[in-house]
């Protein structure tokens, strides 16, 4: 009998231990359940891990298209626009690791910051915590509920310690400080609400790898993030392969269709709409002269061209 009550209190502190480890995030199965349309990789905790290689072919596409791609498919909460950057020419295109702050109250951050210093070991203020997290090609997305005074979650020591992990950029609904030392990381920008000068006060982390509000916009964990001077588009995991895909024809299509109506070969009639036989023979003798753009197979262009909505 004592052994029995051994065993199920050990049960029982492991299942503590495995609680509290995994506190201000939802359970994996809960996010595999969220995202169960996605059919591929995950990382540790569940979410989904789009492929680096698909992370770089999606560099290379237009956010227009790759939000029409989503419209078409009824995706209608994905975009949000009105942010401010450190930079203008530089993309931020990565997977979100999603961060959700609150106006804080001190029975619960004193709470939250105990549990996360002795039995987490966190360090530091709770912003910093997703940083934790963060993994090559991960973007941080952090819904701040907009604030600006007092809500600066990055500084230049954060922002070269999130560029470090992730070779990435971040977007915040809330501010961000030390702009002058932030455009001086190579390669780095920032998706912001606005610039400020104040310290991070009077907010709280509540949620870290948890479905978050964008103003707009739906986000979950491992979501494809492709932000661009136009605004931040937020592509569900399972639909970044199409997006992308998708995308990159159009850019195809639209470069064979300015020469060929300029050459007067064929009209913008003709171009933008269902493509015959004759004009797809000719796209993809144009494509194989043009092997920066990749290939594509006849069945690959039959079927991209059956669900042409755009």
């Amino acid at each position: 009998m004592k052994r029995m009550i051994t065993c199920l209190t050990l049960v029982g502190l492991i299942g503590y231990a495995s609680h509290s480890l995994s506190a201000q995030t939802i359970p994996k199965d809960e996010l595999v359940f969220l995202t169960s349309e996605w059919k591929g990789d995950r990382f540790p905790d569940g979410r989904p891990k789009i492929p680096d290689a698909l992370l770089e072919r999606a560099r290379h596409i237009g956010i227009d298209d790759a939000w029409t791609v989503l419209k078409n498919e009824g995706y209608t909460n994905q975009f949000e626009g009105g942010w401010k950057l450190i930079k203008d020419d530089v993309p931020v295109i990565g997977r979100a690791v999603t961060a959700m702050f609150m106006p804080s109250r001190p029975d619960v951050e004193k709470n939250i910051k105990q549990r996360g210093t002795t039995q987490q070991g966190r360090k530091g203020n709770t912003n910093a915590w997703p940083i934790d997290v963060l993994t090559k090609g991960d973007v941080y997305v952090a819904d701040a509920f907009g604030k600006i005074g007092g809500g600066t979650l990055m500084g230049a020591t954060l922002g070269n310690a999130i560029f470090s992990k992730t070779g990435n950029g971040v977007v915040f609904n809330g501010a961000a400080r030390d702009l002058q030392e932030l455009q001086q990381i190579k390669g780095f920008n920032a998706f912001v609400r606005d610039f400020h000068p104040s310290f991070l006060e009077e907010m709280v982390l509540m949620g870290l790898n948890t479905p978050i509000r964008m103003g707009n916009a739906m986000v979950l964990p491992g979501d494809l993030v492709i932000a661009q001077r136009e605004g931040v588009l937020f592509v569900p995991a399972h639909m970044a392969e199409q997006v992308v895909s998708t995308a990159e024809f159009v850019v195809r299509k639209d470069q064979f269709g300015f020469e060929m109506v300029k050459s007067g070969r064929y009209t913008t009639g003709q171009i933008d709409s269902q493509w015959n036989d004759e004009i797809k023979t000719a796209f993809l003798k144009w494509l194989g002269g043009h092997p920066e753009l990749g290939t594509m197979t006849k069945p690959e262009l039959d079927k991209m061209m059956s669900k042409r909505t755009w």
